[in-house]
């Protein structure tokens, strides 16, 4: 499959600190390639490198094997941008925001506004044309960013935590439009902390942790490489567990992985069979009550967990204090 961009050896350093480290990968064109990690991993610092927002320290971008490193403004006529924060103009309505956004790209006034309201359909905006920006709810201004970033049909489109801090119903909309989008050709680079949004839009995604790439493949493949273990979940009535009791867990049993998937849930890894009995024994006499324990199947999530070692929901409340 053809490579739409191809990064060698991508670095970001901002004094003594390396924000990105040494990262190598590409982007197939016509897939959803898509950025896993915790906060500050360096997934949007990795975005603004590749579309010319900051400034690389190291390393080497093509664009379908033309080196743009040195000169990535003459690339961004090929690629939209939507940002964790909308870039958009509060005082400006809908309509006129997308004719802006529009102009900035050499549009004529007759086709940007034809395009605008086209876009305003597809987005199911139509009836918020001419509302200012500013009224708009989350959910509607992360529509319309995305909106404004394919005024100008690029072949490639960034989006950095698309569906972050907006409703159910909003978040679906805009998963249902990334798979539209990329079902009619344009090619996708989705960073996200949501495991569940990565596993159901990306043909590929890269595991990113304290700037560096830990493991780039298929869903699929991720999936099957975890297959060989067995996986047992042991819910118990919300209490305040110390963390130290789960190190001692680890301890006790080192043939075992043991983390916390929430509050009130252990999450048991092994590549043998699982015998789940001392396990309660344990929490039990520590004044656990045990409500539940069952076997299920591993997940994305479980592959994550495993090579990175953070908890998907820690990650997640990380996020909702931003």
């Amino acid at each position: 499959m053809e490579s739409i961009i191809e990064v060698k050896n991508l670095t970001k350093n901002y004094g003594k600190l390396t924000a990105v480290d040494n990262i190598s990968f590409s982007i197939n064109s016509g897939e959803i390639f898509g950025f896993l990690g915790p906060n500050a991993a360096g997934k949007t610092t990795t975005i603004n490198m590749l579309t010319g927002m900051a400034k690389i320290t190291g390393g080497k971008i093509f664009y379908k094997g033309n080196d743009i490193t040195n000169k990535i403004k003459k690339f961004q006529p090929y690629i939209g941008v939507v940002p964790d924060d909308s870039n958009l103009y509060e005082e400006l309505t809908g309509f006129e925001n997308l004719c802006f956004c529009a102009s900035l790209y050499g549009i004529l006034r007759s086709k940007r506004e034809v395009k605008a309201r086209q876009l305003l359909e597809i987005f199911q905006l139509s009836e918020a044309a001419n509302r200012r920006f500013k009224t708009y709810s989350k959910g509607m201004k992360r529509k319309l960013t995305i909106a404004a970033s394919l005024v100008h049909e690029p072949k490639i489109l960034f989006l950095d935590e698309p569906t972050t801090g907006i409703d159910v119903v909003s978040s679906r909309q805009i998963r249902n439009l990334i798979k539209k989008l990329n079902s009619d050709g344009t090619t996708i680079f989705l960073t996200t902390h949501y495991i569940e949004e990565a596993e159901r839009l990306c043909s590929r995604i890269a595991f990113i942790k304290s700037g560096k790439i830990i493991k780039i493949d298929t869903v699929n493949r991720f999936i099957e490489d975890i297959k060989e273990s067995n996986v047992v979940e042991v819910l118990f009535e919300p209490t305040h567990i110390d963390i130290t009791l789960l190190e001692k867990l680890n301890s006790i049993f080192p043939d075992l992985e043991c983390s916390f998937k929430n509050e009130n849930t252990i999450k048991v890894i092994s590549k043998g069979r699982i015998d789940i009995s001392p396990i309660v024994s344990f929490l039990s006499a520590n004044n656990i009550y045990i409500l539940e324990a069952k076997l299920i199947r591993p997940t994305l999530e479980d592959a994550f967990v495993k090579l990175t070692g953070i908890e998907m929901d820690i990650m997640k409340k990380e996020k909702e204090k931003k």
